[in-house]
Order: structure tokens, then C-alpha cells, then sequence
């Protein structure tokens, strides 16, 4: 599982991350304060969302290093939530999906990893945790005056269940952080308000929003080869 990623990739899929890297450098060099952090961090993004979408270990390792970069700029607007979220959860759970990655690959290709169904236990763990998550951390972000306390909420929720689901091997991984990605297009649409300069990201998450739901459907997909050849 960690020969080169690009190796695997079908026409379409270049098609799709080469036009998804086009429109994030397009939108970041569009705007009059260009920030090399972000359209870094979008890049990344990008990538580990295609490499995501084919179950390649790849995309836990750019989604660490997407984390922290993500955690500098939500620092530096002061969205306390989305810092500590992403470097202090989903930074760590995706260190641990891709061990479970790792452990866990694909008998029809020992390129992607194996998706697993998920049972009743699996759902029950899942949604007392995010509680207790939510809980925690929802405090915490009124203790720091958190701007759009809602929606930073909202944030944790998502990324939790999406981060949760992914190191589960659920397909349904993507379809939760395409509900983040919409949380944090309202977020960064509300913090453009006060700074325009943040309206690259805006557009970033919505390309993610894109390729999240491409990554739903590719997971189906080999879900249900899987079926039929059980």
C-alpha cells in the first residue's frame, strides 16, 4: 500500500485532481493577498482527497500534514475550535486510520484498503463518542470566545464522525466530510466577511466538497464489486 499512488489512478481521476489543483491555484492567486500557506495546505487537501477516494494509504499521511497547516490558519483568525479539532483530533485519528489502513488492505488490491461494513456496536461506540467529544470541546470553545460558536460546533461534529468513519474503513467516511466541507464553507464565508483575503478558502472547501463526493461514490462502487464477487 505504499507504492507510488499515482501509479493507480484512472483517467478520470487525473482529470479530476489536475482541474481540481488548477481551480484552487486559480482562486488563491486571484485574490490581491495571496497566502502560500493556504494554497498550500488546499493542495495537499486536494490530493489526499483523490488518493482517499481510491482507499490509498497516502491520503492519511498528506492529511497529517494538511492538519497542521490548517491549524496555523484557523489560529491565525482565531477559530480556536478549528485549530484544536484538527490538530488535536483528526491530526491523531488520522495517524491511527492509516495503521488501520496499513493492517487492513484490500484481497482484490493490495493497493487500497479493505472497506469494512459497519455493525451495531460500531454505531452505538460512534455515537456515544461524538457526544462526548462535542460536549467537551463545545465548552471549551465558549471558554476561548470562539467567533461562530455554531458552526465551530457543527465543525467538530463532522469532522469527528467523518475522522471516526475513516479509520473504520467506512465508505461513508466521505460523505462525512463532505458535511464538514459545508460547515467550513459557512465558517470561512463568515470570516471573508471581516477578511476577503480569506476567500480562496472558501473556494477550496468547496472543491473538497467536490472531490468528497466523488470519494463517496468510488467507495460504493468497490463496495458492491465486493458483493458480487462474495
Amino acid at each position: 500500500m505504499l507504492s507510488n499512488p499515482l501509479k493507480t489512478l484512472t483517467k478520470k481521476e487525473w482529470l479530476l485532481w489536475l482541474a481540481s489543483l488548477a481551480a484552487v491555484i486559480i482562486s488563491n492567486l486571484a485574490t490581491n493577498d495571496l497566502d502560500l500557506l493556504t494554497l498550500m495546505s488546499a493542495l495537499l487537501g486536494v490530493t489526499s482527497l483523490i488518493f482517499a477516494a481510491k482507499g490509498n494509504v497516502w491520503a492519511q499521511f498528506l492529511m497529517i500534514v494538511f492538519c497542521i497547516l490548517y491549524g496555523i490558519i484557523s489560529f491565525r483568525f482565531h477559530y480556536w475550535g478549528e485549530m484544536i479539532t484538527y490538530l488535536g483530533m483528526t491530526l491523531p485519528m488520522a495517524a491511527w486510520s492509516a495503521i488501520t489502513w496499513l493492517q487492513n488492505p484490500s484481497e482484490e488490491n493490495e493497493n487500497e484498503v479493505a472497506i469494512q461494513t459497519l455493525n451495531k456496536k460500531h454505531i452505538i461506540g460512534l455515537i456515544i463518542s461524538t457526544i462526548i467529544v462535542t460536549s467537551i470541546f463545545y465548552y471549551i470553545l465558549m471558554w476561548l470566545d470562539t467567533p461562530n460558536i455554531i458552526f465551530s460546533t457543527l465543525s467538530i461534529v463532522t469532522s469527528f464522525v467523518a475522522a471516526s468513519l475513516t479509520m473504520l474503513r467506512s465508505s461513508y467516511y466521505a460523505m462525512g466530510y463532505a458535511a464538514n466541507d459545508i460547515v467550513l464553507i459557512v465558517l470561512w464565508v463568515l470570516a471573508s466577511l471581516e477578511n476577503p483575503a480569506y476567500i480562496p478558502v472558501v473556494v477550496n472547501f468547496a472543491i473538497f466538497l467536490l472531490n468528497d463526493m466523488y470519494g463517496f461514490v468510488s467507495w460504493k462502487k468497490r463496495e458492491l464489486e465486493h458483493a458480487l464477487i462474495q
